[in-house]
């Protein structure tokens, strides 16, 4: 079992991810992460999710790739998932990309933590 990447916890029904690393650019790390959300989400019956990048500098392709898998999964599930603490360098390539239409992007984790319905 390799160390997880990273740091999950509950709040009120709510799982709180947050990331280990700084820098999520590795194609193995972002594997082992998107395998790991994963797991949370297959075990939940109603995915709530709230993913913090508060450690966050730098996010490659993949990730953002992972990211939608995610989405996409907690949507069949008819759950939510909510960003929050993006980074304005970061959140630029949201724009770029329009991924800040498809996902739900908060300033803070509190206003994450405030978004979710039910």
């Amino acid at each position: 079992m390799t160390d997880s990447r990273l740091r999950i916890s509950e709040n009120d029904g709510i799982t709180v991810v947050e990331f280990v690393d700084r820098n999520i650019l590795d194609e193995a790390n972002i594997q082992a992460i998107n395998e790991e959300i994963t797991a949370v989400i297959e075990q939940a019956h109603t995915p709530k999710l709230l993913i913090s990048f508060s450690n966050v500098d730098h996010l490659s392709s993949a990730a953002l790739g992972a990211l939608i898998t995610i989405n996409n999964k907690i949507r069949e599930k008819t759950g939510q998932l909510h960003l929050a603490n993006i980074d304005p360098q970061i959140y630029e390539v949201f724009v770029i990309t329009r991924l800040n239409k498809l996902f739900n992007i908060h300033d803070t984790t509190d206003e994450a933590h405030a978004a979710f319905a039910g």
